[in-house]
């Protein structure tokens, strides 16, 4: 009985590490090197509405069934999940890096995080988002297949525009007024 409860004992703590949550899951794969060579997405942001909080870049496998899915569902069943998060430069053009496990189709996420809380504000003077193939996009969620991008085994360029809400219904790039 002793021997079997020492057991279950040494076993929590190796369960409660594989259900890790947080903005740091995925961030230590996705970190591109000094020079990386690839593959990776190298991405540029356009049409930032402003300069303030945070960019958070995500890959997802593309499908409709893992995208957009919760990082620890995809990371304990091994599937692809990157991150990539930095503060919004405060001039010039933005690039960011993310490597990805080898060639192949992904899809890929975009959010300007306006308050830095690590989270989608939806109202009308809050975050931004994108994704890669840049789709029209409207109250849902798009399709993996409207998202998805094939990546080679070096760098692969990807320009994602950042769309903001407009109207009650759509959401589309910032304009400037």
């Amino acid at each position: 009985m002793i021997k079997h409860c020492l057991t279950v004992l040494l076993l929590v703590p190796s369960l409660v590490s594989a259900t890790q949550t947080g903005p740091e899951l995925g961030k230590a794969e996705g970190r591109c090197r000094a020079s990386e060579p690839g593959p990776a997405f190298l991405v540029n942001v356009v049409g930032l509405r402003d300069r303030k909080g945070l960019l958070k870049l995500e890959v997802y496998p593309s499908n409709d069934r893992d995208f957009l899915a919760d990082d620890n569902v995809l990371i304990d069943q091994g599937k692809t999940f990157r991150r990539v998060e930095i503060s919004v430069p405060q001039s010039g053009g933005v690039q960011m890096c993310v490597r990805i496990p080898g060639p192949g189709a992904y899809s890929v996420s975009l959010l300007h995080d306006r308050n830095s809380d690590h989270r989608f504000q939806y109202g009308f003077d809050e975050d931004g988002i994108g994704f890669s193939a840049n789709p029209k996009l409207h109250i849902s969620q798009p399709k993996a297949a409207a998202t998805r991008v094939t990546a080679g085994g070096g760098l692969t360029p990807l320009n994602i525009v950042v769309n903001y809400r407009r109207g009650l219904f759509s959401f589309g790039p910032f304009k400037a007024q």
